[in-house]
């Protein structure tokens, strides 16, 4: 079943027509090319045609028929040639167009969506749906446009050579018809549900893969291959439902090949007894019946192409409607938001100013995570979130990040609901790292930059230097290439590049969501304390588990079942002597002994 949308047929083809719109003087260029190789191929049967009507007369010029013949296909594998190329530069174009708006469409995406579609959804979008979208753009439609325009080329040059012959001529068009109307109405379907079984295949292999450390401590590995066992069984039915559909649709398009050509011969041969038809018409409408098998086929051909790139195409529309356009905010009156602060200065005082009012928010219709939470987050204030696993404290960060959606209250930045924000605004404005991270396959220098593509290298120093990472970036060196296929970073390194990298986007509220949680305990005192003096004027979030974190924050809300029970320093706190008091204790103590 598709966790993301997945568009209508009749969305498909606006789309495309969209795509065709967009080059009309490429398209009509191939179409003409097209035309005249077909034109060139019509040259045979009409010359086969007039040299059997004059050799009985004694008329016939052989050596004539035989120049033009072969100047004629000459011309048409040209002009196929040129065709060809022109269909698949046009091809590439559209293309490339398709596959840049996928990506804009999927990075659109609001991370709660990715989360809920799961990444095997997502990887099946990106690499199956697109190769088979790839595959039809590059050979199924130029075919296709080659034998439709053929196919148009020959049925006029039958009607000009004898009108009495078009019908015979056109005996296979019923038959088809019906076939193709019954292959197309479940086609579709068929095409989506089985790109949708393979995405559910990906994921399940993707997370036993992903996990198998996890699969083998648990001991799961049984129940992991039924789950793979289950969903290629499912991948299994809805391919054979496919080619269900293609084993009754292909041998009736064979057999009615021959329809065309029985017909003209049989009933142009009565014509000519008759005399209402020249034996060339009938020699050259057998020709062309026959010339007509070729283009046919192909078409029918591709035609499973096209329903498989179809149903592909359908899912990669679709995931513009799971997106987020990042130009425009959620809200309908979304007021403007004030202009980002330059990197080289520290934000105003003016920015950063967080409040949550009458917050609530539940993954699960039934079960609120966070309830009526009411926090207010002043300029420049650096709060710790503490309390127990599963209390709501990283569902606060991400709500503040904007990942996720408040079911009841508001949020508002700097006196602005974050809902009417537009996402890159409300991106530039707020920061969430988490002890989840990724290190890119690119150089080291090249990952840093994406944070901020105009930093310079002294800049990407002194902000790794800032982050207590600079003695072993120094070491590999920043243009040494990291992640797959390059240096493995330790996950301490990672962590501390996801923190370097949030150094250099500069926004104006951090929320770190144990973002030192793989660091040791020293590193991870160093680097805190050095992120708090290099983003010093900025609101910062922590959400950790250290409580000596929470010890240096100006003020403690300490989280339980959703609400905050507890909001103050950290010595008020420990003197109101709740359970704040009670974790401090604890947690001294243990660090003591």
């Amino acid at each position: 079943m598709d966790r993301l949308p997945v568009s209508s047929a009749a969305e498909v083809r606006a789309y495309a027509r969209r795509l065709a719109r967009g080059h009309p003087r490429a398209l009509a260029l191939a179409v003409a090319v097209h035309a005249a190789g077909a034109i060139c191929g019509l040259a045979m049967p009409l010359l086969l045609g007039d040299l059997i009507e004059r050799i009985p007369r004694g008329t016939a010029d052989v050596e004539t028929v035989i120049a033009l013949a072969v100047m004629f296909v000459l011309g048409q594998a040209f002009l196929s040639g040129v065709a060809i190329y022109l269909s698949a530069r046009l091809g590439e174009q559209v293309l490339a167009e398709l596959r840049e708006r996928f990506v804009d469409d999927v990075l659109a995406m609001p991370l709660a969506t990715v989360e809920r579609a799961g990444t095997g959804e997502v990887v099946a979008r990106t690499t199956r749906d697109v190769g088979l979208l790839a595959n039809a753009v590059r050979q199924a439609v130029p075919d296709a446009m080659l034998a439709v325009t053929t196919i148009v080329m020959i049925v006029g040059a039958v009607l000009l050579t004898d009108p009495l012959l078009l019908l015979p001529c056109l005996s296979a068009v019923p038959v088809l018809w019906l076939a193709a109307r019954w292959y197309l109405t479940r086609a579709h379907a068929g095409y989506v549900r089985q790109n949708a079984a393979y995405a559910d295949l990906a994921e399940g292999l993707t997370q036993t893969v992903e996990g198998a450390r996890t699969v083998e401590a648990l001991g799961i590995a049984r129940r992991r291959a039924e789950r793979a066992d289950h969903d290629i069984a499912s991948a299994y039915s809805a391919e054979r439902y496919t080619l269900g559909l293609r084993t009754v649709f292909l041998p009736i398009s064979d057999l009615s090949y021959a329809l065309p050509v029985v017909a003209v011969l049989v009933i142009g041969g009565l014509l000519y007894l008759d005399g209402l038809v020249s034996l060339a018409a009938v020699t050259t409408g057998a020709l062309y019946a026959l010339q007509l098998v070729g283009p046919v086929d192909v078409l029918l051909y591709w035609l499973n192409e096209l329903q498989l790139s179809g149903a592909a195409l359908a899912r990669l529309i679709g995931v513009r409607g799971a997106s987020a356009d990042p130009d425009a905010g959620v809200g309908a009156d979304a007021a403007p938001a004030p202009s980002r602060p330059s990197a080289a200065r520290p934000p105003s005082r003016d920015i950063g100013h967080v409040t949550f009012k009458s917050v609530s928010f539940a993954y699960h219709d039934d079960h609120d995570v966070v309830r009526d939470l009411d926090l207010e987050i002043h300029r420049g204030e650096r709060l710790a979130i503490v309390g127990p696993s599963g209390a709501g404290k990283s569902t606060v960060g991400r709500l503040l990040a904007g990942i996720y959606e408040p079911r009841v209250g508001s949020i508002a930045l700097d006196g602005l609901p974050t809902a009417g924000l537009p996402l890159s605004e409300l991106r530039r404005r707020v920061a969430l790292v988490t002890q989840e991270h990724h290190v890119f396959s690119a150089t080291l220098a090249e990952n840093l930059l994406m944070a901020r593509p105009d930093a310079n290298r002294a800049e990407l120093e002194a902000a790794l230097r800032a982050l207590d990472a600079w003695d072993w970036a120094a070491d590999i060196g920043l243009a040494t290439p990291v992640g797959s296929g390059g240096l493995d970073l330790s996950p301490a390194q990672a962590q501390q590049l996801a923190l370097v990298r949030l150094a250099l986007a500069d926004p104006h509220v951090l929320v770190l969501d144990e973002a030192t949680s793989l660091l040791a305990s020293q590193t991870a005192r160093r680097v805190e304390r050095s992120l708090s003096a290099l983003v010093k004027g900025r609101t910062v979030v922590a959400i950790a588990h250290r409580l000596q974190t929470a010890h240096d924050a100006d003020r403690i809300a300490v989280m339980e079942r959703g609400r905050v029970v507890e909001l103050g320093s950290h010595d008020e706190l420990v003197r109101a002597g709740g359970s704040y008091a009670a974790l401090w204790r604890s947690w001294h103590g243990a660090s003591e002994n």
